[in-house]
């Protein structure tokens, strides 16, 4: 089966298989890091599919590798359902970032890079099995916080729901 590329450069955009964020202050009152609430109608369907992948992780096969200013990940899985999951996550993702509506907003990491999205670029190829996603920045910092991203996107596929519940620190700015 062909896989079919489409390139996304949201003012850049950002996301590996999974998440980003928008700054804690952006976030409503008791909304536990998730979008933006009762204004959000998508939040319930991309909650949905994020806690189904997580359920799902031992299906799941991710591999990271460093490239020139951020990573080249690959999620698959030989479980249609879950290759479909993916897929479906991957492009809601990457809407909530066109939109501004993030999703696990209290984690310290995910508020940090999407303060950064405008200099991301986002590669995503459509693979029989899931999703290529190229992650890159001209800007030294951004290629740090996507390679922490891309980081911690895999540990959530190896520990879970444990995982998605901690905060990830931010890697240090280079001073100006």
């Amino acid at each position: 089966m062909r896989s079919s590329i489409t390139k996304f450069i949201v003012g850049g955009s950002v996301l590996g298989l999974i998440l980003l964020a928008v700054p804690s202050e952006a976030q409503p009152p008791g909304n536990k890091g998730f979008g933006k609430g009762k204004n959000d109608p998508a939040m319930t369907a991309d909650m949905g599919g994020f806690h189904y992948l997580l359920e799902h992780r031992k299906d799941i096969k991710r591999t990271v590798k460093e490239i020139e200013g951020g990573v080249e990940t690959t999620t698959e899985s030989t479980v249609a359902e879950v290759t479909g999951k993916i897929q479906e996550h991957v492009a809601a993702m990457h809407k909530r970032v066109k939109s501004g509506s993030g999703i696990h907003l209290r984690d310290p990491l995910f508020a940090e890079i999407f303060k950064h999205y405008d200099k991301i670029e986002m590669v995503i190829e459509k693979t029989e099995k899931g999703v290529r996603v190229k992650e890159t920045s001209k800007d030294e910092y951004v290629a740090k916080l996507i390679r922490a991203h891309a980081e911690v996107v895999s540990k959530f596929i190896e520990n879970g729901h444990e995982e998605a519940r901690k905060n990830h620190p931010v890697p240090v700015a280079p001073k100006k």
